[in-house]
């Protein structure tokens, strides 16, 4: 692609984001949204690849579906309230309709079929920039809103998300499809606490962002794109394997890494609001997104050339590791002594 071509759709990603989570008019929301979805497309389908192609078909087809259904439910709200202050959401269809708009936007479940089949059709620096910076607008728009939203509908998504991410990314041999139902299941932990504790969303999102970035960049530096070419990255580039298995463990949300604190937080707030039934069952199922991010860290790390996969020889390469993914893979792994200084400031 054109470096200016490529240029003008980042700007315009970036622009679109930050009317979005600025804007106080839905309108205005809804244009950010809308110039975030056309920014990002022609990234997807830049390679012309049939499966790129096709990725970047399903997903202007449920993007603008969403879109729709935000402008939808703020022009009921409109309607029969006069307000258009994103704020002032009160109708309970508006509320409804946009819960949906908003499940379809992140792809949570039942509207999550069409994100892992994006993903695998995108590159990695695209399916990077689809599981983090394309998911600030929506749960921006759904921080404003979590007070008038229903509790009961976010938490039986959150549970289905959570149990589906985990169970769908079991047999999974495409790295970008088992990212793909991780970011669906961390979306399920995201989404239940959003009415409770707004705050610990955003920071759930936070470190979130912060791990699957130090990952993404990582498999882009090792070419890696299933676990069979995973498997011969130890003998290439030992270190930075090593730190890819210290940011597996923390996304997975093992203690003492990083990833343990959301989750920590998070249950602690459900006891806290007589959920103690949802944080077991989200305990219990993150138990299978576990399962996944071990096996990643297991072809990463613990399987070493020769044996019986079938899989291309990539070549050795002596290019040094990026600063940014050496900078990024230490703070996903050494956060949470820093915890009580994190839990002052939300």
């Amino acid at each position: 692609m054109n470096p200016q071509a490529k240029l003008i759709f980042t700007i315009s990603l970036l622009m679109g984001t930050i009317i979005t989570i600025s804007s106080n008019h839905w309108v205005t929301a809804w244009a950010g949204l809308e110039i975030n979805t056309l920014a990002i497309l022609p990234l997807i389908s830049k390679s012309h690849h049939p499966r790129a192609i096709e990725a970047a078909t399903k997903y202007f087809l449920t993007q603008a579906a969403a879109s729709a259904l935000v402008l939808f439910s703020s022009m009921t709200n409109a309607w029969y309230t006069g307000q258009w202050d994103i704020t002032q959401l009160t109708h309970p269809t508006s509320c409804l309709v946009l819960t949906t708009a908003i499940a379809m936007k992140l792809g949570l479940v039942p509207f999550h079929f069409w994100f892992p089949e994006v993903l695998q059709g995108s590159s990695l620096t695209t399916g990077l920039l689809l599981s983090t910076i394309m998911k600030l607008p929506p749960i921006a728009l759904l921080y404003m809103t979590s007070n008038t939203l229903n509790p009961t509908l976010l938490t039986s998504m959150a549970i289905l998300s959570a149990a589906l991410g985990g169970w769908m990314g079991l047999n999974q041999t495409q790295i970008r499809k088992i990212l793909a139902f991780s970011s669906i299941s961390h979306l399920g932990w995201m989404t239940i606490i959003i009415v409770y504790n707004p705050k610990l969303t955003l920071l759930n999102f936070y470190l979130y962002a912060l791990m699957t970035t130090a990952v993404f960049l990582t498999l882009n530096s090792i070419n890696a794109l299933k676990l069979s070419t995973l498997m011969t990255t130890w003998t290439k580039t030992p270190a930075l394997s090593a730190m890819l298995f210290l940011t597996l463990l923390s996304l997975a949300g093992l203690p003492p890494l990083t990833g343990f604190l959301p989750k920590w937080l998070i249950i602690q707030e459900l006891t806290k609001q007589n959920m103690a039934l949802a944080a077991v069952a989200l305990s219990i199922l993150s138990l299978l997104g576990l399962f996944f991010y071990l096996r990643l860290a297991y072809c990463a790390t613990i399987t070493l050339p020769p044996h019986t996969t079938n899989h291309m020889k990539l070549w050795h390469t002596s290019k040094p590791t990026s600063s940014s993914i050496s900078i990024l893979t230490t703070v996903s792994a050494t956060l949470l002594p820093i915890s009580p200084l994190i839990s002052t400031m939300i």
